[in-house]
């Protein structure tokens, strides 16, 4: 039964933080027997399963719970011939979500030589305009994965695509992490490719993308500052953020503050 099996999933990582706890006693247990069902039901005939397998398996990332060696032997080539051209559209849209998903967990040599070629793929995907939204959505996510040199040489020009794709909600996603792309290239990239293709979106035929942009055009220009006396910086969660200066901190709480966050790709109007 599907609900069986989506139960068990669920029940999958607290079974193996406690494994992972009990190590000494259990040493193989997590990997001999339970790894192997979360890949399996990867690939489950019902989507339900599917969907609790794939949280599980995030879950499992997310907490440090699979061998490096798991991950690239198991999990990589199942998501690998689940987004393959000739593979089934709901699989393909779900593979290329948990692979974006799971990019900023992984070490960047797995992502950059494992799933990167992929990801390109996909961005120029042209039967599944779902794929090519993901993959636009979660762009700056892939760009801070794999770093700067990765970024200039493969994504780029992958970006550009997805700039002037003819769905306008590919072009909206694009102007939503625009910042989060920006920040991982280098200062003459930002001049000489990005500030010509952000004015393009900008004067976007669709207003929804213009919109985008215009709320995104604070935290593109911000990028060119000098994070050491501008005193900006990426957080953890994506956000660009104002470190205030040592004068703001001993001036008087009524004094208003000088904290401004702005939203990169990690929020996203839905």
């Amino acid at each position: 039964e599907p609900t069986v099996r989506t139960e068990l999933m669920e029940q999958i990582p607290p079974i193996a933080i406690f494994l992972q706890e009990s190590q000494p006693k259990f040493p193989t247990a997590f990997f001999e027997y339970l790894m192997p069902i979360v890949v399996r039901y990867l690939t489950d005939v019902n989507n339900q399963v599917r969907k609790a397998g794939q949280e599980a398996l995030l879950i499992l990332l997310e907490q440090d719970l699979v061998a490096q060696s798991d991950i690239e032997n198991k999990v990589c080539p199942i998501l690998l011939d689940l987004s393959a051209p000739d593979s089934d559209d709901e699989y393909k849209v779900e593979a290329v979500n948990i692979i974006c998903k799971m990019a900023s967990m992984l070490s960047r040599t797995t992502v950059e030589h494992m799933l990167l070629p992929r990801f390109c793929e996909l961005c120029s995907d042209g039967k599944l305009f779902q794929v090519r939204k993901i993959c636009a959505a979660n762009f700056g996510d892939i760009c801070n994965a794999v770093g700067q040199e990765a970024t200039e040489r493969l994504l780029i020009p992958k970006f550009f695509e997805l700039c002037s794709d003819s769905v306008w909600g590919m072009r909206k996603a694009c102007a939503e992490c625009f910042m989060a792309v920006s920040y991982t290239t280098s200062p003459e990239v930002r001049r000489s490719k990005l500030s010509p293709l952000f004015i393009s979106l900008i004067s976007d035929t669709c207003r929804w993308v213009r919109q985008a942009a215009f709320q995104s055009l604070g935290p593109f220009i911000s990028t060119f500052a000098n994070p050491s006396s501008a005193g900006l910086y990426i957080r953890e969660d994506g956000t660009l953020s104002i470190r205030p200066s040592t004068q703001d901190v001993n001036s008087s709480s009524c004094q208003p503050s000088n904290n401004i966050t702005f939203m990169s790709s990690s929020t996203k109007a839905t």
